[in-house]
């Protein structure tokens, strides 16, 4: 269709004048920003538009459109900026720009750990920390250039001795810990695929990855720390081990201190030769990993993404959108079962220090990751919207209890970042302090949007498409709209997204899960408004959107109104629609230690949202619930719940390997049967 690959105009009407930001970068911040710099040096050797002294808004709009219209003059641009080493050149930037299926850099070898281990060349930089690791007793442990580079080239030689060639699969069953990082960047030198869970995943969770793609190595722990405790993982192993027959070599990881079980390798004795890593030159599109959806509704989604568009795309994420280089300290509070994870690896591509946290996002407090950012110097500090929001019930009080100082920047994802969120940040961290919330998708193992550090941040709001994101919001006609809420769209290809699905010979699976709605552009599945001053509001998840008398609301507006109450430890709305054809909307609410659901605080609740939103948005009933359900990553579990609402049997609508607590879906289920 003709929208597919046109860019939306803005209206030629007079628009409403621009709230006042809630911060806005000083000039100094602008000038020395790297998106700056690059924009300057590709003006003068590609063509780009110019910076506008004085107007960073004006300068990001030119820029950010050059980039989408001119797609394949800005990816060369950007890996001449970054001096990618490839072995062989390329014939053409994008030799095939369809979805599904867009050609990137044919011709082009390269590898991405050879990137990723770059400044450990630098005899000046040998020293300084590659990775700084802390786990519950929040003492920083450091891993230097020289020691990091050391490891992968001993570790990828070992690989190699064991057989693992290029295009094989590489299992992990790690936290977020040194030696993650070292077998994901030995697995990618040796040209193998990188896969891992997270050890809170049980056996049955991580079968269904792993068995898809069928690993011949499989690095494991002996169990990890959490909220105090050691959990042991000796069982699990042991399970993953016989439901495995691919695995050909076991490695254990003592992070709790035990013998390797009999037949498997120790790690130490794989990392100890002094060896120069050999990178395997591997074309662009080579596999570098597999992430994997969240698998609600059926086995996880196993998602392909290549070496040569994974660098090239965190690469401009980090530097232009994070503003990341080797003076900084990155961290971000993932597991090695979520892409951020992946990402925060990826912050070695920069020359930065990455710091690893492995432990409970809330322990011994729940101020404890703002006590890692001070512990570790962070400079830039990720987290999930979830844990702002849980710092500002708490009454956490970060700028007053911690050294923040050399923090330049508060990052959030995995849910909208709610403008009490924004708020709580500018007045309990600092008021000078870019905010950035982002959104991307583990399907592109990037940013939609996000991040720009010379753009103003708006509360409730992201600050732009990033660049080379056709980032749209359409209709259900396929038509752009701005200043309303619309599908998000991605009209042109990204490096990043996936080279297909694994176990999906007919790309059948991959073209319904993205391009079924509206051939030929991605749909995501996001509700967006797109504004007409080039931010960006995520409404949430459009295949569990609340749909009222034909007007469309996002459940993360709701979730925002009620959880400011401080009765309300967390809540789910659904939208449910009837055989008889009416439509039934319940908000299910987690409460507070000591709080009771009376009518009284039912009416607070209605009150709470009818203000703050509008009448239409009041559920229809408020029931106490004894927990919310989240995938595994976290997500509140909406399409899941709402299908188990409509009679769907529990086995068609839930894998319960994916979620976080499976027994809290009985209640809706017999809350279906009970309303039949």
């Amino acid at each position: 269709m003709t929208a597919a690959h046109s860019t939306p105009a803005h209206s030629s009407t007079p628009q409403p004048e621009a709230p006042e930001p809630l911060w806005r970068p000083d000039a100094e911040r602008v000038g020395t920003a790297q998106i700056t710099r690059f924009q300057t040096w590709a003006h003068e050797r590609h063509g780009a538009p110019p910076v506008t002294p004085g107007d960073p808004e004006a300068s990001y709009a030119a820029l950010h459109r050059w980039s989408t219209e001119e797609l394949g003059t800005f990816w060369a641009a950007f890996a001449e900026w970054n001096d990618i080493r490839f072995t062989t050149p390329y014939e053409t930037v994008l030799a095939d720009a369809a979805m599904p299926g867009a050609t990137w850099f044919p011709g082009a070898t390269l590898n991405y750990a050879e990137h990723a281990l770059r400044a450990a060349e630098d005899p000046a930089r040998a020293a300084d920390p590659a990775l700084l690791h802390v786990d519950e007793r929040h003492e920083p442990t450091p891993v230097t250039w020289a020691e990091l580079r050391r490891q992968v080239g001993s570790l990828a030689a070992e690989l190699r001795r064991l057989g693992v060639r290029p295009g094989d699969r590489v299992s992990g069953y790690l936290p977020n810990v040194p030696e993650a990082a070292v077998a994901l960047l030995a697995t990618a030198a040796v040209g193998g695929v990188w896969t891992s869970c997270a050890p809170d995943f049980g056996a049955r969770s991580v079968l269904d990855r792993f068995q898809q793609v069928e690993p011949v190595v499989l690095f494991t722990v002996d169990g990890y720390r959490y909220g105090g405790k050691e959990h042991d993982r000796a069982d699990v192993v042991a399970e993953l081990r016989r439901e495995l027959p691919t695995v050909r070599a076991v490695v254990h990881v003592p992070l709790l201190g035990t013998p390797a079980p009999e037949g498997a390798l120790d790690w130490a004795a794989l990392t100890a030769a002094d060896t120069e890593p050999v990178f395997e030159q591997v074309p662009f599109d080579h596999p570098l990993w597999v992430l994997y959806s969240s698998g609600t509704t059926g086995l996880p989604k196993a998602i392909v993404q290549s070496q040569g568009g994974i660098l090239l795309e965190h690469l401009k994420q980090l530097t232009l959108h994070n503003d990341i280089g080797p003076g900084d300290r990155f961290f971000w509070f993932t597991s090695t079962g979520w892409m951020m994870w992946n990402l925060l690896v990826s912050g070695l591509l920069t020359g930065c220090t990455v710091v690893t946290y492995d432990g409970s996002p809330g322990y011994p407090d729940t101020g404890a990751q703002w006590r890692v950012a001070e512990l570790t110097g962070t400079t830039v500090y990720g987290t999930s919207a979830a844990y702002v929001m849980a710092c500002r019930k708490a009454e956490v009080h970060p700028a007053r209890d911690y050294d923040l100082s050399r923090v330049k920047c508060v990052a959030t994802t995995g849910s909208p970042l709610p403008p009490d969120g924004f708020r709580w940040i500018h007045d309990e961290v600092a008021e000078d302090m870019w905010i950035a919330s982002v959104s991307g998708g583990t399907d592109v193992c990037s940013c939609f949007a996000g991040a720009v550090p010379t753009l103003p941040v708006h509360t409730g709001e992201l600050q732009a498409p990033s660049l080379a994101v056709d980032l749209q919001a359409w209709d259900a006609h396929g038509k752009p709209v701005i200043d309303e809420v619309g599908e998000l769209i991605v009209t042109r290809p990204m490096p990043s997204m996936p080279v297909r699905f694994w176990n999906d010979p007919d790309g059948s699976r991959y073209r319904e899960s993205y391009f079924e709605m509206f051939p030929g552009a991605w749909r995501h599945g996001d509700w967006i408004t797109l504004t007409s001053r080039n931010s960006v509001v995520i409404h949430g998840r459009s295949d569990s959107t609340l749909n009222r008398q034909g007007v469309r609301m996002g459940s993360a507006d709701i979730y925002e109104a009620v959880e400011r109450l401080p009765e309300i430890r967390e809540s789910l709305v659904i939208g449910v629609e009837r055989p008889d054809g009416g439509y039934w909307m319940p908000l299910f609410v987690h409460l507070a230690e000591g709080a009771t659901l009376d009518d009284a605080l039912r009416d607070k609740v209605k009150r709470t949202i009818r203000e703050s939103l509008s009448p239409r948005h009041v559920p229809d009933e408020i029931i106490e619930i004894p927990g919310v359900p989240h995938t595994l990553t976290g997500k509140r579990l909406e399409v899941p719940v709402k299908r188990l609402l409509q009679g769907t049997p529990m086995e068609k609508a839930v894998n319960p390997g994916s979620v976080d607590n499976a027994d809290l879906l009985h209640f809706y289920e017999g809350l279906a049967t009970g309303r039949d």
